[in-house]
């Protein structure tokens, strides 16, 4: 099995410290970010980074549907990782500043592919998909934290 990995990274226009209190408001404004391929989202224990546990189903193609329950860590500054107990999934997220008032969002997410065939076509083309969804995702908080 290969790891697939898909990133996505946005420069936004507000500070590091309210871009990362934003992804890592979990309880309020993160809701807020997800596009339509996310339902069912729900705060299971916590909702403010570190020890937060959210589920979400998300939906990548027409096919295919992931249902997920992250458990949230916070491991540095500036960085939230979500560890899927359903899969080998995990997310990472990093904000760093960029610039007077600015900062750089950055999200990663590797997981175990599939084999043979199926999995040519998973680390071919799901990177793709996935980027385009956390673009989504990116564009809506700097939406929200750059008003």
């Amino acid at each position: 099995m290969a790891q697939v990995e898909a990133t996505t990274e946005r420069i936004i226009a507000a500070d590091a410290e309210t871009v990362f209190d934003a992804l890592a408001d979990y309880s309020g404004t993160r809701a807020k970010l997800l596009p339509e391929h996310f339902s069912e989202y729900e705060v299971r224990e916590g909702g403010d980074g570190e020890g937060t546990l959210v589920h979400w189903k998300l939906q990548a193609t027409s096919k295919r549907v992931r249902d997920c329950l992250l458990e949230v860590t916070e491991p540095t500054d500036g960085q939230l990782v979500e560890k899927d107990r359903n899969s080998s999934m995990v997310t990472t997220w990093i904000v760093t500043p960029a610039g007077e008032g600015k900062s750089k969002a950055v999200v990663t997410t590797v997981w175990d592919g599939a084999g043979g065939v199926g999995g040519f076509f998973e680390r071919t083309f799901a990177p793709k998909g996935l980027g385009r969804i956390y673009d989504a995702v990116l564009a809506k908080l700097a939406d929200e934290v750059e008003k």
